[in-house]
């Protein structure tokens, strides 16, 4: 009996979240019988309604039942690593969140590199996470982790909880990608894709800092789609020189990079570069001198972002 049970809430619950009506015994009316195994054995279960939308929606049923995963350690393990590698779409998915009977919600992933002790990392952050949240170890170098969405705290925030934990609790530095949050767990796999390509753009790009948010590179992953020779004809119509010249002096692009993620803020960059504020001050001018863009001012400052955006790409 206590079997049954459990075939009867999953079976309302795919009612729920699919609109497909199965149930375990004939009610009367209009209704389709089929076969759909569970557990192991073959059952004869009965659909609501009749004709090719009914059997498309008995088939889904049966798939969903025949797909849901083992309630074991390792079963869930690579159910999850499935899932988010894009595999088996939102009706593995789903399967996964019937099977271990976990509710639907908005939810998005991380993906966190450890520099080190890949092990004890993990550890950690399964310490740190409660309720339906899951890490999973993606591969030796890679944790993914599986966070739904709380009141209060966003996708960035909880990365930068993360690395601060790890790096405070258990020693461990760890560069960390932020995927955007997701209404439903059927869309995870893109947001781990999102946190991939966080750490990937930054890798480009050489930015600075431990936690990478995929929305600060919306502006890249579209440029990054345009080929190299249009990137160039778009350089050569802005007709600013010097840009180059300040792209090549190190000191001069990490000043301009630290102002722009410091939001202009003149003191701000001072100190997060160790220096005094007529320093900052001479550098800008001598940005300004070879560019003509007064990166103090927000359009002058979002064109420079852009250019230099463009000039790492061409030369990646």
């Amino acid at each position: 009996m206590e079997h049954l049970k459990g075939l009867e809430k999953i079976l309302a619950d795919i009612y729920e979240k699919t609109g497909a009506h199965a149930y375990l015994a004939p009610q009367g009316g209009e209704e389709t019988a089929f076969t759909a195994e569970w557990n192991g054995e073959k059952r004869e279960l009965y659909l609501a309604g009749s004709g090719p939308s009914a059997e498309r929606e008995a088939k889904l049923v049966a798939y969903l039942l025949a797909d849901r995963p083992q309630p074991s350690l390792n079963g869930k393990t690579e159910q999850m690593r499935a899932i988010l590698s894009g595999e088996g779409g939102r009706l593995k998915a789903f399967s996964y969140l019937a099977g271990y009977g976990i509710a639907d919600g908005p939810c998005f992933a991380i993906e966190v590199l450890p520099q080190r002790r890949i092990e004890d990392a993990y550890e950690h952050i399964e310490r740190c996470l409660e309720g339906k949240d899951s890490a999973v170890c993606m591969d030796d170098e890679r944790i993914a982790v599986v966070k739904f969405a709380e009141e209060g705290q966003s996708p960035y925030e909880f990365g930068q909880f993360v690395s601060q934990s790890l790096y405070e609790e258990a020693g461990v530095r760890a560069r960390i990608g932020v995927g955007c949050e997701m209404p439903s767990f059927g869309d995870i796999a893109v947001s781990y894709s999102q946190a991939v390509s966080a750490i990937r753009m930054s890798d480009v790009l050489g930015d600075k800092g431990e936690v990478h948010s995929y929305r600060e590179y919306l502006l890249v992953h579209m440029l990054s789609d345009i080929p190299k020779e249009r990137i160039k004809e778009c350089l050569d119509s802005f007709r600013i020189g010097g840009t180059e010249e300040v792209y090549r002096d190190e000191e001069l692009i990490v000043t301009a990079e630290v102002f722009l993620e410091s939001n202009l803020n003149l003191s701000e960059t001072s100190r997060a570069l160790f220096i005094h504020r007529n320093t900052l001050s001479y550098r800008l001018d001598k940005i300004e001198r070879l560019t003509g863009l007064n990166i103090r001012k927000f359009p002058d400052a979002v064109t420079f972002r852009v250019i230099t955006v463009l000039l790492k790409l061409i030369k990646d």
